[in-house]
């Protein structure tokens, strides 16, 4: 199933898809760290926000 861009808010705005650099970028720069960080992170605890974040100390 393909990311529609069209529909975002909800959900979306909860999970982080480190399949899109946008993404990435954005939340990289939210959470304060490098984007290898997020990925890592996310890659530990999954996609959803509040977990990378309680993982990164943030």
């Amino acid at each position: 199933m393909s990311d529609d861009k069209s529909k975002t808010g909800g959900p979306d705005r909860d999970r982080i898809n480190t399949g899109e650099d946008y993404e990435v970028r954005d939340w990289s720069k939210k959470f304060g760290v490098t984007p290898e960080e997020l990925k890592k992170a996310a890659d530990k605890v999954g996609p959803m926000a509040d977990d990378v974040k309680r993982e990164l100390g943030k």
